[in-house]
Protein backbone atom coordinates (compact mmCIF):
# COMPACT_ATOMS: atom_id res chain seq x y z
CA UNK A 1 0.00 0.00 0.00
CA UNK A 2 1.41 2.86 -1.23
CA UNK A 3 0.17 4.76 0.58
CA UNK A 4 -25.52 29.69 20.32
CA UNK A 5 -25.52 25.80 19.18
CA UNK A 6 -28.34 24.68 17.22
CA UNK A 7 -30.71 22.04 18.35
CA UNK A 8 -30.89 19.18 16.13
CA UNK A 9 -33.38 19.33 12.73
CA UNK A 10 -36.28 18.49 13.00
CA UNK A 11 -37.70 15.73 11.25
CA UNK A 12 -39.28 16.49 7.38
CA UNK A 13 -39.55 15.13 4.00
CA UNK A 14 -35.90 14.37 2.14
CA UNK A 15 -34.97 17.96 -0.05
CA UNK A 16 -34.11 18.15 -3.49
CA UNK A 17 -29.93 17.55 -2.68
CA UNK A 18 -31.90 13.83 -1.41
CA UNK A 19 -33.45 13.62 -4.28
CA UNK A 20 -31.22 14.31 -7.05
CA UNK A 21 -28.61 11.18 -5.59
CA UNK A 22 -25.59 11.24 -3.57
CA UNK A 23 -22.69 9.30 -5.40
CA UNK A 24 -20.86 9.66 -2.44
CA UNK A 25 -21.06 9.86 1.37
CA UNK A 26 -17.86 10.90 2.86
CA UNK A 27 -17.78 11.03 6.95
CA UNK A 28 -15.48 12.79 9.31
CA UNK A 29 -15.06 11.40 13.07
CA UNK A 30 -12.64 11.74 15.57
CA UNK A 31 -12.87 11.49 19.55
CA UNK A 32 -16.30 9.87 20.35
CA UNK A 33 -17.18 9.22 16.74
CA UNK A 34 -16.68 5.68 16.67
CA UNK A 35 -19.79 4.89 18.46
CA UNK A 36 -21.75 7.37 15.91
CA UNK A 37 -20.56 5.18 13.07
CA UNK A 38 -21.11 2.20 14.53
CA UNK A 39 -25.07 3.97 14.46
CA UNK A 40 -24.62 4.88 10.88
CA UNK A 41 -23.04 2.09 9.31
CA UNK A 42 -25.91 -0.51 11.17
CA UNK A 43 -28.85 1.71 9.86
CA UNK A 44 -27.34 1.31 6.12
CA UNK A 45 -29.33 -1.13 3.99
CA UNK A 46 -27.37 -4.03 1.76
CA UNK A 47 -28.95 -1.68 -1.54
CA UNK A 48 -27.70 1.39 -0.12
CA UNK A 49 -26.22 2.83 -3.43
CA UNK A 50 -23.71 5.57 -2.75
CA UNK A 51 -20.01 4.58 -1.72
CA UNK A 52 -18.96 5.54 1.61
CA UNK A 53 -15.24 6.95 2.71
CA UNK A 54 -14.66 7.41 6.43
CA UNK A 55 -11.54 9.56 7.77
CA UNK A 56 -10.84 8.89 11.62
CA UNK A 57 -8.07 10.03 13.86
CA UNK A 58 -6.28 7.30 15.12
CA UNK A 59 -2.48 6.87 16.23
CA UNK A 60 -0.43 6.77 13.12
CA UNK A 61 1.93 3.82 14.54
CA UNK A 62 -0.88 1.28 15.88
CA UNK A 63 -3.12 -1.13 13.83
CA UNK A 64 -6.80 -0.28 12.57
CA UNK A 65 -9.35 -2.99 13.72
CA UNK A 66 -12.03 -0.60 12.17
CA UNK A 67 -12.78 -2.55 9.24
CA UNK A 68 -13.41 -5.64 11.21
CA UNK A 69 -15.64 -3.45 13.97
CA UNK A 70 -17.97 -2.34 11.15
CA UNK A 71 -17.62 -5.51 8.74
CA UNK A 72 -20.03 -6.57 12.11
CA UNK A 73 -22.12 -4.24 12.12
CA UNK A 74 -22.46 -3.13 8.40
CA UNK A 75 -24.59 -5.09 5.71
CA UNK A 76 -22.23 -3.34 3.01
CA UNK A 77 -18.33 -4.56 2.41
CA UNK A 78 -16.00 -2.75 4.84
CA UNK A 79 -12.07 -2.42 3.31
CA UNK A 80 -9.70 -0.31 3.98
CA UNK A 81 -8.13 0.48 0.49
CA UNK A 82 -5.11 0.44 -1.54
CA UNK A 83 -3.41 3.39 -3.43
CA UNK A 84 -5.36 3.11 -6.67
CA UNK A 85 -8.29 1.51 -5.75
CA UNK A 86 -11.91 1.81 -7.53
CA UNK A 87 -14.73 4.02 -5.51
CA UNK A 88 -16.99 1.83 -5.07
CA UNK A 89 -20.58 2.13 -4.83
CA UNK A 90 -21.95 0.44 -2.01
CA UNK A 91 -18.85 -0.31 0.02
CA UNK A 92 -17.29 1.32 3.10
CA UNK A 93 -13.53 2.40 2.71
CA UNK A 94 -11.99 3.34 5.80
CA UNK A 95 -8.80 5.36 5.52
CA UNK A 96 -5.38 3.27 6.79
CA UNK A 97 -3.79 4.75 9.85
CA UNK A 98 -1.28 7.07 9.19
CA UNK A 99 -2.29 8.03 5.08
CA UNK A 100 -4.31 10.94 4.26
CA UNK A 101 -7.00 9.57 1.68
CA UNK A 102 -8.25 11.61 -0.86
CA UNK A 103 -10.02 10.80 -4.17
CA UNK A 104 -8.58 10.89 -7.34
CA UNK A 105 -10.16 12.81 -10.45
CA UNK A 106 -10.76 9.30 -11.84
CA UNK A 107 -12.53 8.03 -8.71
CA UNK A 108 -10.00 6.02 -7.49
CA UNK A 109 -8.44 6.42 -3.59
CA UNK A 110 -5.11 8.42 -3.43
CA UNK A 111 -2.88 7.23 0.07
CA UNK A 112 -0.88 9.91 1.14
CA UNK A 113 2.19 10.74 3.75
CA UNK A 114 2.39 14.34 3.19
CA UNK A 115 2.15 16.09 6.34
CA UNK A 116 -0.48 16.49 8.85
CA UNK A 117 -3.54 18.78 8.78
CA UNK A 118 -5.24 20.49 11.99
CA UNK A 119 -2.43 18.16 13.73
CA UNK A 120 -3.92 14.70 11.72
CA UNK A 121 -3.41 12.51 9.20
CA UNK A 122 -5.60 11.26 8.11
CA UNK A 123 -7.48 14.26 7.77
CA UNK A 124 -10.78 14.99 7.46
CA UNK A 125 -10.56 18.24 5.51
CA UNK A 126 -7.79 16.54 2.81
CA UNK A 127 -10.87 13.63 2.48
CA UNK A 128 -13.77 16.58 1.81
CA UNK A 129 -11.84 18.83 -0.14
CA UNK A 130 -10.92 15.96 -2.72
CA UNK A 131 -14.27 14.60 -2.37
CA UNK A 132 -15.79 18.26 -3.29
CA UNK A 133 -13.63 18.68 -6.14
CA UNK A 134 -14.73 15.29 -7.80
CA UNK A 135 -17.97 14.43 -7.08
CA UNK A 136 -19.27 18.43 -6.70
CA UNK A 137 -23.11 18.41 -6.24
CA UNK A 138 -23.05 14.80 -5.67
CA UNK A 139 -21.49 14.16 -2.45
CA UNK A 140 -23.00 14.00 1.25
CA UNK A 141 -20.43 15.05 3.69
CA UNK A 142 -20.51 14.26 7.31
CA UNK A 143 -18.70 15.43 10.59
CA UNK A 144 -19.17 13.72 13.83
CA UNK A 145 -17.85 14.01 17.01
CA UNK A 146 -14.72 15.10 17.63
CA UNK A 147 -12.19 17.46 19.80
CA UNK A 148 -10.40 19.82 17.21
CA UNK A 149 -11.92 21.39 14.28
CA UNK A 150 -10.60 19.37 11.59
CA UNK A 151 -13.41 18.78 8.75
CA UNK A 152 -14.42 22.38 8.81
CA UNK A 153 -12.94 23.76 5.72
CA UNK A 154 -13.80 20.42 4.41
CA UNK A 155 -17.11 20.91 4.80
CA UNK A 156 -16.93 25.04 3.57
CA UNK A 157 -15.36 23.50 0.51
CA UNK A 158 -18.46 20.87 0.07
CA UNK A 159 -20.67 23.58 0.45
CA UNK A 160 -19.09 26.10 -2.13
CA UNK A 161 -18.73 23.06 -4.99
CA UNK A 162 -22.97 22.14 -4.41
CA UNK A 163 -22.28 19.30 -2.00
CA UNK A 164 -24.65 18.93 1.24
CA UNK A 165 -23.21 19.23 4.73
CA UNK A 166 -24.13 17.03 7.78
CA UNK A 167 -23.64 18.07 10.81
CA UNK A 168 -23.89 16.24 14.23
CA UNK A 169 -25.62 17.48 16.89
CA UNK A 170 -23.33 18.94 19.78
CA UNK A 171 -25.60 18.07 22.74
CA UNK A 172 -25.39 14.38 21.52
CA UNK A 173 -21.53 14.56 21.22
CA UNK A 174 -18.87 13.27 23.63
CA UNK A 175 -16.51 15.61 21.83
CA UNK A 176 -18.86 18.56 20.87
CA UNK A 177 -15.75 20.88 19.51
CA UNK A 178 -15.80 19.49 15.98
CA UNK A 179 -19.39 19.66 15.22
CA UNK A 180 -19.48 22.80 17.39
CA UNK A 181 -17.03 24.32 15.34
CA UNK A 182 -18.61 23.62 12.19
CA UNK A 183 -22.17 25.26 13.21
CA UNK A 184 -20.68 28.22 14.35
CA UNK A 185 -18.83 28.70 11.04
CA UNK A 186 -21.93 28.51 9.31
CA UNK A 187 -20.95 25.60 6.80
CA UNK A 188 -24.03 23.06 8.19
CA UNK A 189 -26.79 22.60 5.91
CA UNK A 190 -28.69 20.12 8.62
CA UNK A 191 -27.76 19.29 12.13
CA UNK A 192 -28.79 15.75 13.18
CA UNK A 193 -28.59 13.61 16.94
CA UNK A 194 -27.09 10.18 15.46
CA UNK A 195 -30.49 8.23 15.45
CA UNK A 196 -31.97 10.86 13.11
CA UNK A 197 -28.82 10.72 10.97
CA UNK A 198 -28.68 7.41 10.22
CA UNK A 199 -32.66 7.26 9.60
CA UNK A 200 -32.16 9.62 6.65
CA UNK A 201 -29.03 8.06 5.43
CA UNK A 202 -31.07 4.52 5.03
CA UNK A 203 -33.91 6.95 3.66
CA UNK A 204 -31.27 7.95 0.62
CA UNK A 205 -32.52 6.42 -2.84
CA UNK A 206 -31.10 3.14 -3.80
CA UNK A 207 -30.14 3.56 -7.11
CA UNK A 208 -29.00 7.19 -8.48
Amino acid sequence: MSRSIATPAIESQPGAAAARGFELVAIGASAGGIEVLSVLLRALPASFAPAVMIVTHLPPDSPSYLVQVFTHRCALPVLEPDAGERIMPGRVHVAPPGYHMLVEVDRTVALSTDAAVRFSRPSIDVLFESAALVYGEHVLAILLSGANDDGVQGLRRVRALGGTAWVQAPDSASSPEMPRAAIERGVADHIYSPETMARRLAALPASL
